[in-house]
């Protein structure tokens, strides 16, 4: 064997030892965590240790809107790029996550796909680009970009090589926490209204009302039912009952403030869990919803204009409970006092 052979077989040595040692500390990382923000920051991190690139970003593709938001950036005046985003017939990004296709790129100024804006922006330089697209089961999910080697240097196919490695397992782990959260999502939430679920409340309500007997502050909880929903059943069928139902999934939870939770009771009962919020708030916010949705006419689509009525009730902790199963069950009684007298009311104990 020559010194030549010798140089090129110690340089393939090199080059497979380096892959190992990728593939091994990636796979700690996979098993390491199941959250997926956590995931990504860690394997990035293995970008800038064993790809030597000046500036580094992974994008993730909006398929709903087809856009490219810079998820991770690091590198100089990286913080710029954090949030940005760019359509898919902007740059190399946008072309490989378009194409599905890896680019390398030696000197950006000889492509006509090289967009400057991001680079006018944050007064940065970009000299050279490898970028390839993260794909699971055929899914462009976005990109990852290293942008400039280290010491003026150029990208090589063996760079690019172990990119679309790192590529491929970022694109597993995004789709694996995909699922787990719709499974998650499946598991707490009412598939009708799209509101949460009873299993839900009562964890949530567990959790929060611990929390505000040790704070001192308040925890306030509305029960209300829909007043003679039967009849909605019995006039227009049980389809249309159920599409109203499903309508004001949709209607409380664009109604309610941040940090309160909408239930599904089960019915046509509903709750909204409002931690930090006294009786007197409390009442407030029933009173508006309760004219909000006085005032919303149901099913326009299907040329119905349905009003919709309802008996609410409201119930504390501290001033009426100490614990969630006496909060659900005042506020439920509060319900049913408003229900057995006047209806379309808001009532407490």
């Amino acid at each position: 064997m020559n010194s030549s052979d010798y140089i090129k077989l110690r340089s393939e040595v090199e080059q497979l030892r380096a892959e190992l040692e990728l593939l091994n500390d990636i796979s700690k990382t996979l098993t390491s965590s199941i959250d997926i923000s956590e995931i990504l920051k860690t394997l990035m991190i293995k970008v800038g240790q064993f790809l030597k690139a000046k500036n580094w970003s992974l994008l993730l593709l909006d398929e709903e809107r087809q856009r490219l938001r810079f998820e991770i950036a690091v590198g100089e005046t990286s913080e710029l790029l954090i949030g940005k985003e760019l359509s898919l017939d902007e740059g190399v990004a946008g072309w490989v996550a378009k194409s599905g296709r890896a680019e390398l790129i030696s000197n950006v100024k000889e492509d006509k796909r090289f967009c400057s804006k991001f680079d006018v922006e944050s007064k940065f330089e970009t000299k050279s680009i490898i970028c390839v697209p993260l794909i699971n089961k055929g899914k462009v999910l976005g990109v990852i970009e290293l942008v400039n080697k280290m010491e003026e240097g150029r990208f090589s196919e063996f760079d690019m090589r172990l990119l679309k490695m790192i590529a491929d397992f970022t694109a597993i782990a995004i789709d694996n926490a995909n699922n787990f959260k719709r499974v998650s999502e499946l598991v707490i939430t009412d598939d009708h209204t799209s509101l949460f679920n009873v299993r839900y409340m009562y964890d949530f309500l567990s959790r929060e009302v611990s929390k505000t007997l040790e704070k001192g502050s308040a925890l306030s909880l509305l029960f209300f039912d829909l007043d003679h929903f039967k009849k909605i059943n019995d006039t227009y069928g049980h389809i249309c009952g159920s599409a109203v139902l499903r309508e004001l999934g949709y209607f409380i939870k664009r109604m309610i403030r941040p940090g309160y939770v909408p239930i599904r009771y089960g019915g046509d009962e509903f709750v909204v869990i409002m931690p930090n919020t006294n009786k007197t708030e409390a009442l407030e916010f029933a009173r508006v919803l309760r004219e909000q949705i006085l005032q919303h006419r149901f099913l326009n689509d299907l040329g119905l204009s349905l009003e919709i009525k309802a008996s609410y009730g409201v119930a504390t902790i501290p001033d009426d409970a100490s614990d969630r199963n006496a909060l659900i069950a005042l506020a439920d009684a509060a319900m049913y006092k408003i229900k057995e007298s006047t209806r379309d009311a808001v009532g407490t104990i």
